[in-house]
This record gives C-alpha cells, sequence and structure tokens, in this order.
C-alpha cells in the first residue's frame, strides 16, 4: 500500500537549483532515510511535503485516508502556555473523535431522536475503530517514556533537549500511520536516542526521516535515498552499504565524463572543420557532438572537503584540574572533588543526560565559569577553539567572505603554506559563486559549517566540541572525523552521535548526575556495555585494561617505548613522563651552564648547587620509573 508518491518534483530558489524532477514512493511499513549535502533541499522538500512551500513542478500525493506526523527540526509553541495545555489543544485525530463522542452524550441527556441514536452509533464505531478509548492511557504511556514528569511546567521554561521531547510527544501521541522526521536526534540525550531507536524499530510506522546519526540511521531505515547534484538516487541497505555504492556510482560517473572530454576533443576539430553545407549524416553527428559537449563540460565528482589549518605550538602544561567543585542552587554539577591533567593527543568523550553540567565542564575547562573550591590551571600556549552548541551570532546581511575576512584575510596551514580567505572557503564547499551571497541565504547546515571553519582559522591546539555534529551533513561529519584523528593537540568531545564520539574518543568522562564524574576507559559504546553486563559492581578501576583502548603514541617522547600495551592508568603515567623527563634534562643543562659561567658569589653557587642536586634525584626517580614500566608484564 502506498502512502506517499513523489513524482517530478522540482524545485529551485532564483539560479540555485535543489532538486530536479526527483521522483519517489514510501509504501506501508518502509522506513526510509534521506541524506545529502546542507543546501541541498532537504528541509525543503519536507515543508513542501507539509504545504508551506511550493513546488515549481511535479507534486506529492498522500494516501487520502492517513494520517501524517511531522516532526520539525526548528519548532515552535505558544510559550505562555504549559505542556498539558499543549495536549489538552492538540488538534489530532483522537482529540476530534473523543470531542465528537462527549458531545453526542451531552445531547443525548435531552434528545432521544432516531436521528441522535444514529450519531451516537456512529460516535461508538469511530471510538472503536480508532481505540481512542485508551488516548489519555497512551498519553501517559508516552509522556513517562519520554521522561516529562511535570506536565504544569511551562513552554518559555523548558530547554532545547525538553522542547524536542515535547514535540515528539505531541507528534506521536496521534499515532501517525506515516511519520516524517526532520533530524529527530538533535538536542536530544543519548538515552533517550536509543529509546526513540527502539520504539521506531519495533513499531508499524512508514517513515521518512533526515538523520546525520549513522547509528540511528542503520538501526531505524531499511533504504537510503540520497539528493545529490539536484537528482535522487536510492540505495536499499545500510550506510556502509550506501557509502559502498554512492563510491561506485561516483567513479562511473567521473569515467563517462572523462571518456566524453577525449571524445569532445576530437569531435570539436570536425565541427570546426566541418563546411556549413551539411547533409543528413553530418546532422546527425552534430547533434552528437552537442550530447558530448553537454556532458564533457559536466563537472568531475571531486574528493571532500579538506580540513587543513596550522595548530599553536603546544607546551608541556596543557590544563590541570585540581580537586574542582561546583554546585548551582538548583543542581550540584560536581559535589565530589575532581583531579584531571591533560595530556597532548588525548580525546576524550563527555557524555550525560541532559542537564548533568557537560557544558558546565566545558566552560570551567576554559576558565569562562568559575568554580567553587580547587583550582584550574591553564598551561600559557593553550589555545581553545570552542564550538558551541549555540553556534555563533552571524550577520545575516553580511557576505560570506565577509564574514571569513572580518576574521583574517590569509590563514597559515600545517605545511608552513597559507590560503585566502576566499580558498579556504572553497575548501569548506562555499565555491567563489556563493561566497559573495548575504548569509541569510544559507540552511541551517551550512551556517553550522561556515562557524566551524571561523573556529578552526584560530588554529587552536585545544579542541572542545558541543554537539559539533548537530545541522552538519554527513559528508562534512566524515571529513570533520578525519581530520580530528590526525589532530595532534587536544579534543574534548560532548555529543549524542554516538558513532561520530565512538570512533574518536581513547576515554569518556561519564557525568551521571550524582555530582562526580566518572572517567571510563573507553568509548561510549564500550561504557554502555558495561553498565548494560554489571548490576551493583563498582566503576571499573583504571587499572583495569578495556579492549579496544587506542592510547595513541605522543610526539617528543623520552624513549621510543615497547609496543606492549599497558593498562589506562600505567599509559596515562607514562605519557606524563615521556613529557617530565625531557623538561627535566633540559633543567639540568641550563643549571650546569651557569655553574659553569665563573658565577664567584658564594650564596648564588649554593642555590645553584642545591638546585641540580635536586633536579638530578627528581630525573633519576623519573628514569626509572619510565624503565619499570618498561620491563612490567
Amino acid at each position: 500500500m502506498n502512502l506517499l508518491s513523489i513524482n517530478n518534483l522540482s524545485k529551485s530558489y532564483g539560479a540555485k537549483i535543489l532538486f530536479n524532477k526527483i521522483s519517489f514512493g514510501i509504501n506501508y511499513g518502509e522506513k526510509l532515510a534521506l541524506v545529502a549535502k546542507n543546501g541541498s533541499g532537504k528541509t525543503t522538500l519536507f515543508k513542501i511535503l507539509k504545504g508551506i512551500e511550493i513546488a515549481d513542478e511535479g507534486d506529492a500525493i498522500f494516501r487520502k485516508d492517513i494520517t501524517v506526523g511531522f516532526l520539525d527540526q526548528n519548532f515552535t509553541f505558544d510559550e505562555s502556555l504549559n505542556i498539558q495545555q499543549l495536549i489538552d489543544t492538540a488538534d489530532n485525530k483522537f482529540v476530534r473523535c473523543i470531542k465528537n463522542y462527549d458531545e453526542v452524550i451531552r445531547l443525548s441527556e435531552t434528545d432521544s431522536s432516531d436521528q441522535l441514536a444514529d450519531r451516537m452509533e456512529a460516535a461508538l464505531n469511530e471510538m472503536n475503530l480508532m481505540d481512542a478509548w485508551d488516548y489519555e492511557k497512551n498519553i501517559i504511556e508516552i509522556l513517562t517514556r519520554l521522561e516529562i514528569k511535570d506536565t504544569t511546567q511551562i513552554i518559555s521554561t523548558l530547554s532545547g533537549g525538553q522542547k524536542k521531547r515535547v514535540a515528539l510527544a505531541l507528534t506521536l501521541i496521534n499515532r501517525p500511520n506515516l511519520l516524517v522526521m526532520d533530524e529527530p536526534t538533535n538536542h536530544l540525550d543519548i538515552d533517550m536516542i536509543e529509546w526513540l531507536e527502539n520504539y521506531l524499530q519495533d513499531s508499524s510506522l512508514s517513515i521518512l526521516l533526515v538523520t546525520h546519526d549513522r547509528y540511528f540511521l542503520d538501526e531505524v531505515c531499511d533504504k537510503i535515498i540520497e539528493i545529490d547534484n539536484h537528482e535522487l538516487y536510492e540505495y536499499k541497505g545500510n550506510f556502509d552499504y550506501y557509502l559502498e555504492k554512492k563510491a561506485e556510482r561516483e567513479q562511473i560517473k567521473n569515467s563517462e565524463i572523462d571518456k566524453a572530454k577525449n571524445l569532445y576533443r576530437k569531435e570539436v576539430v570536425w565541427v570546426r572543420k566541418m563546411p556549413k553545407a551539411r547533409g543528413t549524416k553530418s546532422k546527425s553527428r552534430v547533434d552528437a557532438f552537442y550530447e558530448i559537449e553537454k556532458k564533457a563540460k559536466q563537472k568531475r565528482i571531486e574528493k571532500k572537503i579538506e580540513l587543513t589549518v596550522k595548530m599553536e605550538r603546544m607546551g608541556s602544561k596543557i590544563v590541570e584540574l585540581h580537586r574542582i567543585t561546583k554546585k548551582f542552587p538548583n543542581r550540584v554539577i560536581l559535589g565530589e572533588p575532581f583531579t584531571y591533567t591533560f595530556i597532548p593527543g588525548e580525546k576524550i568523550g563527555v557524555v550525560g543526560k541532559n542537564g548533568t553540567g557537560k557544558t558546565t565542564l566545558l566552560n570551567i575547562i576554559q576558565g569562562k565559569e568559575k568554580v567553587d573550591t580547587g583550582k584550574v590551571q591553564l598551561g600559557d600556549t593553550i589555545v581553545f577553539g570552542y564550538y558551541s552548541q549555540a553556534g555563533m551570532l552571524i550577520n545575516n546581511d553580511k557576505r560570506i567572505i565577509e564574514i571569513v575576512r572580518d576574521i583574517a584575510e590569509h590563514i597559515p596551514l600545517s605545511n608552513g603554506t597559507s590560503l585566502s580567505a576566499s580558498h579556504l572557503l572553497t575548501r569548506f564547499n562555499f565555491p567563489p559563486n556563493v561566497q559573495f551571497s548575504y548569509a541569510h541565504t544559507l540552511s541551517g547546515g551550512e551556517k553550522r559549517r561556515l562557524y566551524l571553519l571561523t573556529v578552526l582559522m584560530k588554529n587552536p591546539n585545544f579542541l572542545i566540541l558541543d554537539e559539533p555534529t548537530n545541522d552538519l551533513d554527513i559528508v562534512t561529519l566524515q571529513t570533520l572525523e578525519d581530520f580530528l584523528e590526525e589532530f595532534k593537540g587536544c579534543v574534548l568531545i560532548v555529543s549524542h552521535d554516538r558513532y561520530f564520539i565512538d570512533r574518536l574518543v581513547d576515554h569518556t568522562f561519564v557525568l551521571e548526575g550524582d555530582g562526580s564524574i566518572k572517567d571510563f576507559p573507553g568509548n561510549y559504546t564500550e561504557y554502555r556495555t558495561w553498565k548494560s553486563n554489571q548490576k551493583d559492581e563498582p566503576f571499573p578501576s583504571l587499572e583495569k585494561e578495556m579492549p579496544k583502548l587506542n592510547t595513541k603514541n605522543k610526539e617528543n617522547t623520552f624513549l621510543e617505548t615497547s609496543n606492549k600495551k599497558h593498562s589506562y592508568k600505567t599509559q596515562r603515567e607514562l605519557d606524563e613522563l615521556e613529557i617530565e623527563i625531557p623538561k627535566l634534562e633540559k633543567q639540568k643543562q641550563e643549571l650546569e651552564l651557569q655553574l659553569a659561567s665563573g658565577i664567584t658569589d658564594y650564596n648564588q653557587i649554593q642555590e645553584l648547587s642545591d638546585e641540580a642536586k635536586r633536579i638530578n634525584e627528581l630525573l633519576d626517580q623519573k628514569s626509572t620509573r619510565w624503565l619499570e614500566i618498561q620491563v612490567e608484564i
């Protein structure tokens, strides 16, 4: 049974074509994911389905007897209402059915006519057919599952994540036959995403969704459709299958363009030499020539975005947290003193439910938020690159190139060269013909990509990414992942995208809402696996080696370490020793030079000698411990 048919649909804004004559359909029980680069028209397509936008040509036809539920990426509520009032005033098929039944019951108190009896029978049949008797029970179940406990809360007081859950509840309560969702996982914490994932898996709902969450996509959807270069392509399989087939398609496309270019070079010579008077045979060849010319002038499918920027030099001291605590009047972020010393090159994930203090922790590390007790020490060479969940304030009346030039005209790269602002924008998939457009013409995802560019332009050596995957397309995400894997500085990631965080992090800070931060020696999936297998067991000791723990070698090591894998805590100690030992050796050399410089002041000589003795003893201790670690079994 076909629920939705899209037939030769086209949409453009001026010279910008979003999609051209695309067609697809959704049958009962099918679950489709729509993927495309930012700015390709995903949200516009959804607006056409809702009737907010009008297509230039073609049509979108829903089956008449179905209910369609839309979950928008950006939703609006009457902020003055509370959650219960929103539910009570919802206009859905169950509310209409129940209102009709209640009205018939009220009229029956004074009206016993045959006409009303017929209406009563029809209302009862409708209640039974729709199973509307359980509507209130269904509401309670959905609200409970989404952890919406206090329905008296005013909408204006809710966080972004809470509003998203309310929007999701209002959509699911209506029990739609077809669910159309635009980035449903944005603003939800991981626990809530996993619940939604399981709910959609087990339901008979037909689904069309846009998502960047590759785990969510794989678990929920059985088919992927892609808008690429204004055309639509279908892939029956999971995300890995889509990547494989897309690569094959692009390779074939490039080969066809290359062949057309070679043939075009030969044919253009013939066309130029050919006399004006043409016979029938020549005319057909000319017609074929124009087809070849059209194909030859197509652009080859290029590689994805190149993220290459220079990283500022990082000293031995990065960020040190010494027994810090933090409380707010209504909640405790850090009740237990927390101590941590960051080391070069490590990548840490930060997970926890909404409201547990993840963003507060990020601000504390940057020195933007004061702690109640303890101390935060920042290294002199540390340059933070903060990609915040809120994004940057963009002046919509400025051109894209002007926004970048306000930061820098030329940007140094890691290979010693530099790029102009225009060339850097081109690398970030903002071609020259787009760069002089005004910011208000960009899609939400394109604005996030521009924001990422401005963060990296500052050449940070400590990247802090707060929900970086929101609104970014999958192509940009894959490029960002590749860049972060090779990034030599520190990276701290808050993300609900499990694929993203699993691929990158060495270990995970877990905020469980009890006022403490626990350091788990593994990625998010390993943490969830451990948690599901443990009942009342204590949190794993950092001495315990976890599977797949990827502790990377750091630069400027004291000596080449052995290939043997150490426990997480031992590896951290080793990494710190390899930073401290060269530093102590340098101090020792400096003291020896001062003592040999011909100083005659006795007190000064004595001070330098005592300091040299202390450094030697410390160096012996550190070197001995380094050797002990190397021979540990």
